[in-house]
């Protein structure tokens, strides 16, 4: 095929080495990134019109217009950048994990005296003990709310002393063992959660070999209440590993089986979790950019992305089919799992063989489920945007819809929220917040939306004049107008919207409307009465997820603030400090310990603060 001069010239110096490629289309995106053993001849194969590339390849090809290079030291570096590389950019030709959110972990506070059991979305290398990736947080507090019948972990953030003189309410209902009140001491509460780990891994044997001795132990003691307690915990172990599926003798080597299934250009692959023999768990992950691609490299672009972010890489990975990269992959989980075998199969018969079926046959299944659920879903988005544009006379659905909500307290951290749904979806790249400066004083929610209404459309305004420079590369948040405006607040800060639209020429040209908190009314422009959309409409519980998050979002961003502040109760306490003397001193000050930091004179020099208030603000905040 034919190429550009720049891409000529970049072509002919491409290096004979290991590396990394990245490709760019004509406004600078990075839209693929591969590896090679050589970049020379790897690079260069794209651009050859005989390469026999299938039609993924080729739509690429044609997107080019620039591309650069990293060169490495060997294959096994060139793999790991890649995967980096791939994490942070999700170039859209690339197989990836679909959702930019990160997968949840239980984690293991090993770190602590007495070592708490938490959920967290990132690893790091604090010396706790992580499980995961799961694919749902929601499952993750379900399982932990199963092992904390079992294994009592605490939950609370007290100095474990041992000497409190009261335990809370979870130790009455049994669901902490109460180390606060010494109970039990650091050894019995770290072997406790040792259990756990233990039984996250799979291995129940022991704990149960374990615990049923120290049971008759203390029954041979005659310490009954003890030896009860035991008894429980044992038969709650016991329930939940009869649950578990036993599928290879206790002493086989844990596995992760994996087998995936496709359906036009989306892709599930389930993972079955083999420990000690049993299968303890699994889980299924979906694809994006799978189209066109072969189903093993769609496999081997999961398990580079999955082993990356997998708190534990086991010693054995069976597969329905071999990949061409398992040689290096093999390589790189070895050094992940801080030495030892990993053995990467596509059994062929037994057990080991059936297991790669059934997690096939559940790929297959649960991947027909979420279409289902997708296909609803989209339904149901596609009746809300007919009925929006029915009932407001939009000519076309309203695809970009934006909102926006005011929080404060008492007129202080004022901060204003924008949130986009795009085809009836929250959008939240999109999400903005404006800290508003320009109210001082009493709350005024109308002039706040006004200034953010106003920054919001001169934004878009700079857009369209920056447009095609070279360069430029506008903040898609501003630099599309919204198909509906609505703002919360009714009447009041619907007439605000309308003044700004027509400030911008805009009104008539971006639809509006104003949503009353009370009746959920919408108030539209030259319309004396409002709108009641049907009680039970999919457009109006589209409304309601739109004012809700608009809601959720503006008092996130304002407690946000408001910590930031150093707003505190100090401030409110002083006599003679109300809102506008309040807000005006954080505004010079910036926080309460700026405040105090303050000279007499300089708190003085305030408007509306004289010596003996200057004095009684130095007294408070001593």
């Amino acid at each position: 095929m034919k190429v550009n001069e720049t891409l000529q010239g970049i072509l002919s110096t491409l290096p004979p080495k290991p590396g990394c490629y990245l490709m760019k289309n004509a406004g600078g995106e990075i839209i693929y990134v591969g590896k090679a053993v050589s970049l020379k001849n790897r690079v260069r194969s794209y651009f050859h019109a005989d390469a026999g590339h299938d039609q993924k390849t080729r739509r690429l090809v044609r997107e080019i217009s620039d591309l650069e290079w990293i060169v490495v030291g060997s294959e096994l570096e060139a793999l790991i950048l890649e995967m980096n590389l791939i994490k942070k950019h999700r170039p859209k030709y690339n197989i990836r994990l679909k959702d930019d959110k990160r997968y949840p972990y239980i984690k293991i506070h090993w770190n602590e005296p007495f070592p708490r059991v938490t959920v967290t979305r990132q690893m790091s290398d604090d010396g706790a003990r992580y499980f995961g990736p799961y694919t749902s947080a929601w499952a993750v507090y379900q399982t932990l709310d199963v092992l904390r019948k079992v294994f009592p972990y605490l939950t609370c953030d007290r100095e474990i002393t041992g000497m409190d003189k009261r335990a809370c309410l979870y130790y009455d209902i049994k669901l902490c063992i109460g180390p606060c009140i010494g109970a039990v001491d650091q050894a019995g509460y770290r072997q406790m959660i040792s259990d756990l780990q233990e039984f996250l891994n799979g291995h129940s044997e022991p704990i149960v070999g374990r615990i049923q001795a120290e049971m008759e132990q203390a029954a041979g003691d005659l310490r009954f209440e003890k030896a009860a307690a035991l008894r429980d915990q044992l038969k709650a172990i016991q329930g939940i590993v009869e649950r578990q599926k036993v599928v290879f003798p206790a002493d086989y080597i844990d596995s992760d089986v994996l087998a995936m299934a496709r359906a036009d250009n989306e892709a599930c692959v389930q993972i079955f979790f083999i420990r000690g023999g049993k299968l303890i768990g699994r889980e299924y992950f979906v694809l994006e950019g799978t189209e066109d691609s072969a189903d093993a490299d769609v496999m081997a672009g999961f398990i580079k992305q999955f082993y990356t972010e997998a708190a534990f890489v086991p010693p054995q990975v069976m597969l329905p089919q071999e990949i061409e990269e398992a040689k290096i992959i093999q390589e790189w989980m070895r050094s992940r799992r801080g030495g030892g075998k990993v053995e990467i199969l596509a059994p062929r018969e037994g057990q080991p063989q059936e297991l790669v079926q059934m997690a096939s046959e559940n790929a297959s299944e649960t991947l027909q489920a979420l279409r289902a659920q997708w296909q609803a879903d989209t339904h149901r988005q596609e009746a809300a945007l007919a009925e929006l544009q029915a009932e407001l006379g939009l000519a076309t659905p309203p695809n970009r819809i934006e909102c926006y909500d005011i929080s404060n307290t008492q007129g202080t951290a004022i901060v204003a929220s924008m949130v986009v749904f795009t085809q009836g979806v929250p959008d939240k790249k999109l999400y903005r917040r404006f800290n508003i400066e320009s109210v001082v004083g009493a709350p005024d929610d109308f002039a706040s939306m006004q200034e953010a209404l106003t920054r919001r459309f001169r934004r878009w305004q700079s857009a369209q004049e920056t447009a095609g420079q070279p360069g430029s590369r506008p903040d898609p948040s501003f630099a599309f107008l919204p198909d509906l405006l609505i703002v919360d607040g009714g009447k009041g800060q619907l007439g605000r919207a309308v003044a700004v639209l027509e400030k911008f020429d805009l009104l008539g040209k971006v639809p509006v409307a104003g949503l009353a908190k009370q009746e959920e009314e919408l108030f539209l422009p030259g319309r004396s009465q409002s709108l009641m959309l049907p009680r039970h409409s999919q457009g109006l519980y589209l409304i309601q997820r739109i004012r809700d998050e608009a809601h959720r979002s503006a008092i996130t961003a304002h407690r946000k603030r408001r910590a930031k502040l150093g707003m505190a109760s100090q401030l409110d306490s002083i006599p003679g400090i109300g809102p506008a003397k309040r807000k005006t001193l954080l505004k010079i000050f910036g926080s309460v310990e700026g405040i105090r930091q303050a000279t007499v004179v300089e708190l003085t020099a305030v408007s509306g603060i004289n010596q003996a208030l200057a004095e009684s603000i130095k007294a408070h905040l001593e």
